[in-house]
């Protein structure tokens, strides 16, 4: 005997399913075990009893058992039957030999099998039905999507999130009904009593809406990893449609066995008869060939099959329905319109495929469950409890403590790899620069107007929205902005607004679209826009930065290695004072340059210059007072250099020069040269026309010995001598009073000379090897030691 405990695993699919499974499917599971009660009862009923009764006929006519006196077989003379009855001399075993040879031969197989048949079909349907919930590709996918669904509905920040958008949603509407009925209740009192009455208008209940549960750090850490697990969900289930053509195979299924069932059962049902006749040949035992049986479960196993068949025709118009609810409209395509239309999340995306189907099915049992679901696909409401769990993690007294005084004495705070920009930042009154890099975004809310010190702001690789009252701020204050995109389109615009900005830091790719730079389209509206910084890799200089809208006094363009071209646009720049070209592939200097007159700096470091003939043109240039032309491939210095009379720093290190010619010293306001690592054996004693020279730097180069004019330049204050090929050090360095750095390290000296100790060295002034240093007097290195402590 089965009991339905046995076919539980069968019947009772996981708890947790249940909201996957919509109303047709829960009737139809219900049916199905009332189907497998009928088997198990039918099944049940065929063990415990006996299957057939037979006894044999003493008459057969026409096959079929007759009473005697039917045909006139022991009669009396006045036809009156005996009524002594039919003795048949047969045992019990002889009985039950014919009991069952009947049941097999002659009982019809639906009458034999009918238990069994429905157990077997009730099975398909039950296997066919839950198959889904079993298979591995299927199962994963829902379990997971249940686990998260849990979590989405129980999270505190589901029903934050949802009671924002219901108090913002009520507010409105409360508000315009307020407002519409303060209406009426005015005009018709004003029409009944011919009073004046005054009557308060309803606003919004603003502070009570701001005035909400704020989640604590566990909670919104919990939220934050259930919104990861959405979204890896979410890419991973979109991407097919496995779920849904398993449960539409299942549908096709059931419907088509349920017409295989409908088709035969009403007509195998006519074939249970209560009586049966036998006819078993064995004669030679009994002395009888013909039976007469009954089957005593055909009654109500005629009922119990009956009863199936009304079942069958129920689970069929079901499984029906379903596959209807699946081709009426597309179940691969999942809309939040009504979540949107009655929330403030407008940006929840719509679903497809599997994602979507599932979310179809929920609703049928709860469409709360996907409305709470939609929650955590709102980027809105993500970065919402981002901020919340950014401001509980980052306090006003903690960003405090991060604040930090820059060289030029400004109180600086740099946020790097965070979700957003906390709230606490707005407090810091005292806040001067701010770098923001890598954070996901900032938002520069109204609050921002309470920092009124802040002058310089960075952002790198950080996108940013702000409020319009705090773009009215960043105008009014804000004077030195650094921008750093991979994609300068990513920049924001709002940057072109900041009225009073006069330097600005571009770097990133900038495209072309029909000769023009888009995402410096704007840049002409910064009036006050002094100093343009522009690290990029351009063809040609923009139009905008040349134009007549701009009046820079500082242009300077790194163009990391990339050809620059087309300079003729520069002679437009008439207010410019200082000039950088950097990295731009130059071989020439460009012709452009010389009639820019106000031009009081030069950088033209990193580019191929080879030869720099150009340079006489540089004496229409009056005021030029810094030319830097490091790291070139320079060979030589022409002899036009004389004619830079202005000229007080002048960068030549990092080329190929082999000789100086005296014309350079021709330039007696240099107070900065810079020749290091060059190709220098000597230079002559004409450098002591430098009388303003205060730092020289001839180091990594191949010099031998050093002119005694060098010891003429008494106002130098550094010189660097490292790693030459120097032997001695002249006594005349004693003269240098002034001198407070000197370097000798990597050099060939074996002692150095005590008139060192006449030189004013700062502490660790004297860079040379210990050995060396060694064969000074031990009164001049105890002087210069001393020297040294007293100064630190």
């Amino acid at each position: 005997m089965f009991t339905v405990s046995e076919f539980k695993w069968l019947t009772d699919p996981q708890t947790a399913y249940r909201i996957l499974k919509p109303w047709w499917d829960v009737f139809s599971h219900y049916i199905c075990m009332v189907m497998l009660l009928i088997s198990l009862l039918g099944g049940t009923l065929q063990i415990a009893q006996n299957k057939m009764l037979c006894l044999p006929c003493k008459v057969v006519v026409n096959e079929f058992c007759k009473a005697p006196w039917e045909n006139n077989i022991g009669t009396s003379a006045n036809n009156t039957p005996d009524l002594s009855g039919i003795k048949n001399l047969l045992d019990k075993q002889q009985y039950a030999y014919i009991d069952a040879v009947c049941y097999e031969k002659q009982l019809h197989w639906f009458s034999k099998f009918f238990p069994y048949l429905v157990l077997w079909q009730t099975l398909l349907f039950l296997i066919c039905s839950n198959f889904w919930f079993k298979y591995p590709s299927t199962s994963s996918r829902l379990e997971h999507f249940i686990t998260i669904l849990h979590k989405c509905f129980d999270s505190p920040w589901t029903t934050r999130a949802l009671s924002e958008a219901v108090e913002i949603s009520g507010e409105k509407q409360s508000y315009r009904k307020a407002k519409q009925m303060s209406r009426l209740s005015f005009s018709t009192l004003n029409f009944e009593m011919g009073t004046k009455l005054t009557v308060n208008r309803v606003e919004p209940n603003l502070t009570d809406a701001t005035e909400r549960t704020i989640l604590d750090r566990k909670e919104g850490e919990q939220a934050k990893a259930i919104f990861e697990k959405v979204k890896k969900f979410k890419a991973h289930v979109e991407e097919k449609d496995i779920v849904y053509k398993l449960y539409m195979r299942q549908i096709i299924f059931k419907v088509i066995l349920f017409i295989l069932i409908i088709s035969y059962i009403p007509y195998y049902i006519i074939e249970l008869h209560f009586d049966i006749n036998c006819n078993v040949d064995i004669q030679i035992f009994t002395g009888y060939q013909q039976y007469h049986c009954v089957h005593s479960l055909s009654t109500i196993f005629k009922l119990l099959a009956s009863f199936y068949a009304i079942l069958v025709v129920l689970h069929g118009f079901l499984s029906v329905y379903s596959l209807y609810w699946m081709l009426r409209r597309s179940l691969k395509k999942y809309s939040f319109e009504t979540v949107r239309e009655e929330s403030s999340y407008r940006d929840i995306p719509d679903i497809i495929n599997d994602f979507a189907f599932i979310l179809h099915l929920s609703d049928q049992y709860d469409p709360l469950y996907s409305k709470r679901f939609s929650v955590f696909l709102s980027e809105v409401s993500e970065n919402k409890l981002k901020q919340i769990n950014l401001n509980l993690e980052w306090t006003a007294e903690r960003l405090r403590y991060k604040l930090q005084k820059t060289p030029q004495d400004k109180m600086e705070l740099y946020l790097f790899m965070l979700s957003g920009l906390p709230d606490a930042v707005f407090e810091l009154k005292e806040l001067e620069v701010l770098k923001l890099e890598l954070l996901t975004e900032a938002k520069f809310q109204t609050a921002m107007s309470q920092l009124t010190n802040l002058k310089e702001l960075h952002l790198y690789h950080t996108p940013t929205t702000v409020e319009p009252q705090a773009l009215n701020c960043l105008s009014e204050n804000l004077q030195t902005l650094y921008i750093k995109f991979t994609d300068m389109d990513k920049a924001p615009r709002w940057i072109f607004s900041l009225k009073n900005l006069t330097e600005l830091h571009l770097t990133g790719n900038l495209k072309m679209e029909k000769n023009h730079f888009v995402s410096l389209s704007g840049l002409e509206n910064l009036k006050n826009l002094k100093v343009l910084y522009m690290k990029n890799s351009l063809p040609h200089i923009p139009a905008v930065v040349t134009g007549s809208g701009l009046l820079l006094n500082k242009l300077s363009i790194d163009n990391e290695g990339t050809k620059l071209t087309v300079f003729n646009t520069l002679k437009n720049m008439i207010n410019l004072t200082n000039l950088e070209l950097l990295n731009c592939d130059l071989e020439r200097i460009p012709h452009s340059i010389f009639s820019l007159y106000n031009l009081r700096e030069i950088d033209l470091k990193g580019n191929r210059l080879k030869t720099i003939e150009e340079i006489i043109s540089f004496q229409h240039l009056k005021w030029l007072s810094c030319l830097k032309l490091w790291h070139n491939a320079i060979a030589y210095i022409p002899v036009q250099i004389g004619t830079l009379s202005n000229l007080e720093q002048l960068y030549l290190n990092n080329n190929r020069i082999e000789t100086v010619p005296p014309q350079l010293f021709l330039c007696h306001k240099l107070r900065y040269l810079d020749l290091s690592n060059n190709h220098l054996t000597s230079f002559g004693d004409e450098i002591s026309d430098l009388k303003h020279l205060q730092y020289l730097n001839v180091s990594n180069n191949n010099l031998e010995f050093l002119p005694n004019g060098l010891f003429q330049c008494h106002n130098l204050r550094t010189l660097l001598l490292g790693k030459n090929s120097l032997t001695v050090l002249s006594p005349l360095v004693g003269d240098l009073e002034n001198l407070v750095f000197l370097e000798l390290i990597g050099n060939q000296f074996e002692i150095l000379p005590e008139e060192l100790g006449r030189c004013n060295f700062k502490p660790s002034g004297l860079v040379v090897e210990e050995s060396v240093f060694n064969s000074l007097p031990a009164s001049v290195r105890d002087y210069l030691l001393k020297n040294d402590t007293e100064q630190v």
